[in-house]
């Protein structure tokens, strides 16, 4: 099966998550081509090589008419935890202070699928991702989805960003995504509406249900952007799979930290049957030895590997067997049904 799995333990934003898709593909120079002449009205994308910890990947950065975004980190004396770049594409490079086109949701789509030239597919991604986001931004500031104003997330940088991913994940078209647990970083960010905690309101919400840590590093290391993208692509967030990987790519942000600031994607096969071996128990203490034989016999026909009992002692010093099963998670269920309608 072909598998993509998005390492997120230095967290995601959407330039990073663009980057290391970018990387996976042949003829990426001809994919920023395509990009660019999409007509992102104001946009540029471009790609550099970019170093962290020694490693080397890819970094994208985007021109509004023709001016790069620049953070606006400073020293903060009074309070060393804060993290004074912006909320939205933040720690990892992106600043949104500047003035940009506040557009709604509608009128986002109707840049999307009147003004550029998206496969079907890609549209549909695109204002999903950004449906996401709205409802965070209504459930935060307690306002309907029709009223949200994306001052933050509906910059034209966040309309490359996020056209960007989809773009690659159709082209790349994975069987099946999974991503690790993310890492959002700690302490505070300032956005348009003052100093929040980390992770932002909006990405916490948007990230209900993934499993999430923080951990030593001040800043935000997941953005609503990048949580909203990993929400809308990952079938499963756990630990990386076996398999036998293709393609690798690095996705690096702007700021440097103890550990390497970049999102990892990793392309390849896993296999579609798991070696995966349940251990399943139960006790009875109403059964003869007759019965029980009987019992694992059944138990063998539903797929069991290995059925063995051990003589135990149940309350009230009744005499009882546990039966210890052994199978394949793919034979769990008939393993199961067995024993609980006692098909034996």
């Amino acid at each position: 099966m072909k598998t993509l799995y998005l390492d997120c333990s230095m967290g995601a934003a959407g330039d990073m998550l663009a980057a290391a898709l970018l990387e996976l593909i042949p003829e990426p120079e001809k994919f920023m081509e395509e990009l660019n002449g999409l007509g992102i009205p104001g946009v540029s994308v471009c790609r550099e090589a970019s170093v962290k910890c020694g490693i080397t990947g890819t970094h994208l950065f985007v021109k509004v008419h023709g001016e790069e975004e620049e953070s606006l980190d400073v020293s903060h004396h009074e309070e060393e935890s804060l993290d004074v770049s912006h909320h939205e594409e933040h720690a990892h490079g992106h600043d949104h202070t500047h003035s940009h086109h506040h557009g709604s949701l509608h009128e986002i789509e109707h840049i999307v699928r009147s003004h550029l030239n998206l496969p079907e597919k890609v549209q549909e991604d695109v204002m999903a991702v950004y449906g996401l986001i709205a409802e965070a931004e209504s459930k935060v500031h307690g306002r309907p989805v029709t009223e949200i104003h994306f001052h933050e997330v509906g910059a034209m940088d966040a309309v490359a960003d996020i056209t960007a991913v989809c773009l690659l994940m159709n082209r790349i078209a994975p069987e099946q995504v999974i991503v690790s647990p993310v890492h959002v970083g700690s302490g505070q960010v300032r956005c348009a509406h003052g100093i929040l905690p980390v992770p932002a309101p909006a990405a916490a919400y948007i990230l209900r249900d993934v499993p999430i840590y923080g951990g030593k590093i001040k800043g935000e290391l997941c953005t609503p952007t990048g949580a909203a993208l990993l929400k809308h692509f990952a079938d499963h967030f756990g630990e990386m799979p076996v398999m036998k990987t293709t393609a690798i790519g690095y996705g690096m942000g702007k700021k440097d930290f103890e550990a390497a600031n970049c999102v990892r994607a990793m392309l390849g096969e896993t296999s579609s049957e798991t070696d995966e071996i349940c251990e399943l128990s139960f006790n009875v203490d109403d059964m003869t030895g007759e019965a029980v034989g009987f019992a694992m016999e059944r138990l063998f026909e539903a797929g069991a590997l290995d059925v063995y009992t051990v003589p135990i002692g149940m309350k009230k010093n009744r005499p009882g067997i546990l039966v210890r099963v052994m199978c394949r998670e793919s034979e769990k269920e008939a393993v199961l049904w067995r024993v609980s309608v006692r098909r034996f």
